[in-house]
């Protein structure tokens, strides 16, 4: 198919989509990368876990307060 062939709103969906994903590309540089299983794993373990630290306790550890 060209461009030729298809129609008008065909041709500006393909353009939005196009820019769509440039924009994403240019604000999240990490945008379209999948994660590893490993990663995956720690994240839903540290989600599930109830074990919590405080906003002021991190700010504290990272020499913030």
């Amino acid at each position: 198919m060209t461009v030729a062939e298809i129609s008008k709103e065909e041709f500006k969906t393909i353009i939005s989509e196009v820019v769509e994903e440039k924009i994403r590309q240019l604000f999240d540089p990490d945008y379209g990368l999948e994660l590893r299983e490993d990663f995956i794993q720690r994240l839903n373990k540290s989600v599930s876990s109830k074990e919590r630290i405080s906003f002021d306790d991190v700010k504290k550890t990272l020499g913030l307060a």
